[in-house]
Formats: structure tokens, C-alpha cells, sequence
């Protein structure tokens, strides 16, 4: 009996280290599928996401090089992994395809693939050796195989990928990103200073393609006080810009109070004070472009103090993987963070995080404004600095999505230097709050 026992202890032991393992996630990894099959790759080696569909053609280069891509103002080189495996090409009737953005050795390549999946988190000690039965690809482009909730993922070694020495097949496999000069299409966005009407139209026709800031209606009075200002003194080639550097400079003034960090204390206190008046039983929240999420728990905490008797639900968005992804499992030190938001606060082994019942009523998830949104009626938008970034056009859209989607008595907080149309949207606060509700 004793050793039945003492075997039914090693086995609840063995079960228990097992369970352990795979709780325990230590890798992240980006999925994907080619040819039909499902792919990962280490999330650190991840940019970002992006779709294209006009790529600029590079002579001589290998069959599989699609051409060079101007991305925010640097020429990347892009790789069809489909052709680099020799895979099948699914036909699809538009143009537009998927690309993973990737980071390799201080160089970003983009990569084209049949459609990306979704961040997918595992235990290191999960992961299984390549094996030659995967006979699609090259064993030696495998780092391994593992299974997850029932599908099989191919992990593939993207650094010996884009490290392929230019002897191995006689010729250099991928063009170099800085061996190119600027592709015709560049040369169009960004014309000399002869062509352009002014030195401010060059500075607007210069600001998509180095930064991918877009002048605009909700932007355009900031842009004119900024070009006041950053002009003086400045003359002939100095009132251009020319680099990203140079486009940096330029909207280093352009951003919100506390960008990118919790909000101060100042500028909580003018929130709260907007915020109007809601008996709801539930509260429902948009943080578009919410990063690694210390605006969404700023606001979460100013939502808790202005409504106690109300429940909240903050759709966190972003198209930012890594940010994304980090978000709900953020370690603070104490002294770094806000008084306001201490009293949410719990340590752990490691630090200290927000509560369960903040963490419960915020949803981070990748995603992108401009695909469908599927949300409930609106009572509260945050969008800081982030509509510029869209295309004219798709800020429009962006814009009556708002309309659509907010309640008649819902406010939107945009940036500091952003703004709505007057004819129907009137504004509700002062600088350096940008908030507006929908004229009825």
C-alpha cells in the first residue's frame, strides 16, 4: 500500500511540474500561415504589422525580393516568404498584402505572407527540434514545432533567414536597404522646393512620407502656429525638411501632455472635470492607440473616482504588437507611479500592478481603427494623437465612426493640438484638453 501511495505522489508531482511548465509563458510569438500551413515567429524579432500593395521593383535582385518598400521614410527591402519557400501563391482579387515587419541585426526587412493570425504565448520547454517531415521548407530555417490548443506551429529561424552569407548560391540574396536611392513614388511625394506653392506647402507634402503625419482639418491651426514659430530664423534649404530627424524636430511640440507616460496630475484634474455627468450602470470606453497602456490605466483610475457607482469597460486598442501584448501584465515601482493610481495598486513578487478589478474592466487588443469595430454604443473616446497619423481620407472615416458610434451625451478627448469640425461638433474644454461632444 505504502509504495501504491508513494507512486500516486511521484505521478501528482510529475502532473503538477508538467501543469507548471505550461502555465509558465516565456515565449510570445506572432502566427501566421504560408501555404496553408501555420507559422510563428518570435515576437522580439517584430516591428510591427503593416499591408502594402505597391512595392518598388529592384533589377537583378532574387526572384523572391518583391522590391524595396518606403516605410515612414526609411526603403526597406521586402521578402515573399511564399516565393523564398518555393510555396504556392493563393490568388486573391485585391492587390493589398500582409507583411510582417521584422527586426534583424539592426535591420528592418519586411516580410509578405498569406495572412497573419494572432500573438500566441508558450513555455520554452514546449517547443519540440525540427523534424524533416516538415518538408515544405528548409530544415535548417526551422528553430522548432509546438502545439497549442490543438494546432501545430511551425517556428521559423528568421535571423538565419535574413543571414544568409552572399556566397552561398553565388549572388547577394537581399538587397541592402541603405545601396537604394529614394523610388520615383518617393520622389513625387516629396517634391523640391521649385515645385512646392511655399516653404509651408514643402513642410505639408513632406510630413506623410518622412513621419506619416497628415495635414488636415483637425490639425491645420496647430500646423500653421508651429510653421510661425519653427520658421524664424530659418532660410532657404533650412525651411525644408529633410529627413525624419528634421520631421521629429518639427513635431516635438505636436504631442499631449504625459504622452506615452501616466497622465500628471494637472491634466487628470482637468479630465475629471469635463467628464459629464452618467448614472449608467455601465460605462463603455475606446482608448484607440492606448500603446503600453499607461493612458488606459490613468484614465481607468480617473473613471473609478468620478463614477463609484458605476461599472466601466475600456476597448484598449492598438496596432502596435509588442506594446500591445505587455500591457495587461505591467510591473511597476511604486515610486513611479501616480498618487491617484496607487490606491489601485497590489505588489507582487516582482513589483507592483494594477488590481483585478482595474485589470478586469480594461481589454487590450491589437487592432486597427480602420478595420470593423465591433463596439457597443460609446459614451467616452480617448484618441490622443492619433487621428494626424491617418491618411485625409481615413481620418474622415475615423471621424464618423465617432459620430456613430458616441452617445448624444458622450464626450471625445483628442490631442492637445487636434480638433473637430465646429458645424458639428462643439468643444467642451480648454487647453491643453481636446474634448468635444456631438452637436444635437
Amino acid at each position: 500500500m505504502s509504495s501504491m501511495v508513494r507512486d500516486l505522489e511521484a505521478l501528482n508531482t510529475d502532473i503538477q511540474e508538467q501543469k507548471e511548465r505550461v502555465e509558465n509563458v516565456d515565449f510570445k510569438m506572432i502566427t501566421f500561415s504560408l501555404g496553408g500551413k501555420d507559422y510563428g515567429v518570435d515576437i522580439m524579432n517584430v516591428k510591427e504589422i503593416a499591408k502594402a500593395d505597391k512595392f518598388t521593383y529592384v533589377p537583378n535582385a532574387a526572384s523572391y525580393v518583391r522590391g524595396v518598400y518606403n516605410l515612414r521614410g526609411d526603403i526597406i527591402p521586402i521578402v515573399d516568404l511564399r516565393s523564398f519557400f518555393h510555396l504556392t501563391v493563393q490568388k486573391k482579387e485585391e492587390s493589398v498584402e500582409n507583411m510582417l515587419i521584422l527586426n534583424i541585426e539592426d535591420r528592418v526587412y519586411g516580410t509578405i505572407v498569406d495572412k497573419i493570425d494572432k500573438v500566441v504565448g508558450i513555455n520554452k520547454d514546449q517547443i519540440q527540434p525540427p523534424h524533416p517531415i516538415f518538408g515544405d521548407i528548409n530544415i535548417k530555417f526551422i528553430s522548432g514545432v509546438v502545439e497549442k490548443q490543438g494546432d501545430l506551429y511551425i517556428i521559423l529561424d528568421v535571423v538565419r533567414i535574413f543571414s544568409v552569407s552572399k556566397d552561398e548560391e553565388g549572388k547577394t540574396r537581399l538587397p541592402e536597404s541603405d545601396a537604394f536611392q529614394m523610388p520615383s513614388s518617393q520622389e513625387q511625394i516629396l517634391p523640391d522646393a521649385a515645385a512646392a506653392a511655399s516653404a509651408m506647402d514643402f513642410v505639408r507634402q513632406s510630413l506623410p512620407a518622412l513621419k506619416r503625419f497628415y495635414p488636415s482639418s483637425i490639425n491645420e491651426t496647430w500646423l500653421r502656429e508651429r510653421y510661425s514659430d519653427w520658421s524664424i530664423g530659418r532660410q532657404g534649404p533650412d525651411l525644408q525638411l529633410k529627413d525624419a530627424k528634421d520631421a521629429d524636430n518639427f513635431l516635438s511640440r505636436f504631442y499631449s501632455p504625459s504622452h506615452g507616460a501616466f497622465w500628471r496630475e494637472d491634466y487628470v484634474e482637468a479630465v475629471s472635470a469635463v467628464l459629464p455627468p452618467n448614472n449608467s450602470a455601465i460605462i463603455q470606453v475606446w482608448n484607440i492607440g492606448c500603446g503600453k497602456g499607461y493612458e488606459t490605466f490613468s484614465f481607468a483610475c480617473i473613471l473609478k473616482k468620478k463614477y463609484p457607482g458605476s461599472r466601466f469597460k475600456i476597448w484598449a486598442n492598438d496596432n502596435d504588437i509588442m506594446a500591445i501584448s505587455q500591457a495587461p501584465n505591467m510591473l511597476f515601482a511604486l515610486g513611479d507611479v501616480p498618487e491617484y493610481c496607487r490606491e489601485h495598486m497590489v505588489r507582487g513578487p516582482n513589483g507592483y500592478t494594477f488590481n483585478q478589478e482595474i485589470k478586469d474592466s480594461i481589454l487590450f487588443e491589437y487592432h486597427d481603427v480602420l478595420n470593423d469595430n465591433s463596439l457597443p454604443e460609446l459614451d467616452i473616446i480617448v484618441a490622443r494623437d492619433v487621428i494626424s497619423f491617418f491618411p485625409v481620407l481615413e481620418q474622415g472615416k475615423i471621424v464618423n465612426e465617432f459620430s456613430e458610434r458616441l452617445k448624444s451625451h458622450g464626450v471625445v478627448f483628442l490631442g492637445t493640438n487636434e480638433e473637430l469640425a465646429e458645424t458639428e461638433w462643439r468643444a467642451s474644454a480648454r487647453p491643453p484638453l481636446s474634448a468635444f461632444m456631438k452637436r444635437v
